[in-house]
């Protein structure tokens, strides 16, 4: 429940990054929730314009194709951490961005300078629309998307304990097959040439490996309270 001090503080943007299985979504949503933040999922952004070019047939072998599509869709991110919305030319896609086929190719999408510039655009847009502050989580955005963000936090987790949440939120999942899946998107992410997964040099690291879910949301919940009092 939002406080009536929340109400009062002053705006504060926090950019959380990470790989997957982190804990960047739930982590982040709960922060926003409770501190009275807007919230936005910028990987959902990506694989909703992955979503666009697998729906609409382009070559994405081709990463000339795909620039080439990266202005054509309208992707419209609801920021209200209680219940995001994503649509893609009105079409609510929450559910389809999420499917096996979007995520074993959103890596190849993001990797396009095209799609990155289109995205980011997005991202800031909506930050600085965010009246009373925002909790942005993604992969590059306090290196890149917001790197004057007043709170920088980088989750990071033992791949085995990523790959166990993972299974555990898609029923019948193989852990070791996730595990592998989760290392090669790694990979891609941290070693494309344009905006890669990195953690800023002025991040707060948290290791969320044996922690739960309540343990790193206070933890956020903290440093940007702490932020807070120093404006």
């Amino acid at each position: 429940m939002e406080s009536t001090a929340a109400r009062t503080a002053p705006a504060v943007i926090v950019a959380i990054d990470g790989p997957s299985g982190t804990g960047k979504s739930s982590t982040s949503r709960a922060v926003a929730a409770q501190l009275g933040l807007s919230y936005l999922d910028t990987g959902a952004q990506y694989r909703a314009i992955t979503w666009w070019m697998v729906t609409n047939g382009i070559d994405l072998t081709d990463p000339s194709s795909i620039a080439a599509a990266a202005g054509k869709p309208d992707i419209v991110s609801g920021t209200d951490p209680g219940a995001p919305t994503i649509t893609v030319d009105g079409t609510d896609v929450a559910g389809p961005i999420r499917t096996q086929e979007v995520t074993s190719k959103v890596s190849a999408v993001s990797a396009v300078p095209e799609v990155r510039a289109r995205i980011t655009g997005l991202q800031r847009s909506i930050a600085s629309a965010a009246g009373r502050g925002i909790v942005v989580e993604g992969r590059d955005i306090g290196t890149t998307v917001l790197p004057d963000a007043d709170l920088k936090v980088f989750l990071t987790a033992s791949a085995e304990a990523r790959a166990a949440r993972r299974s555990a939120e898609i029923k019948g999942a193989d852990v070791a097959a996730t595990r592998e899946a989760l290392i090669k998107r790694d990979t891609a992410d941290s070693t494309r040439k344009v905006s890669p997964l990195a953690k800023a040099a002025d991040a707060v690291e948290v290791d969320t490996s044996d922690l739960t879910l309540q343990q790193v949301v206070e933890c956020v919940v903290t440093l940007v309270e702490e932020k807070r009092a120093a404006k």
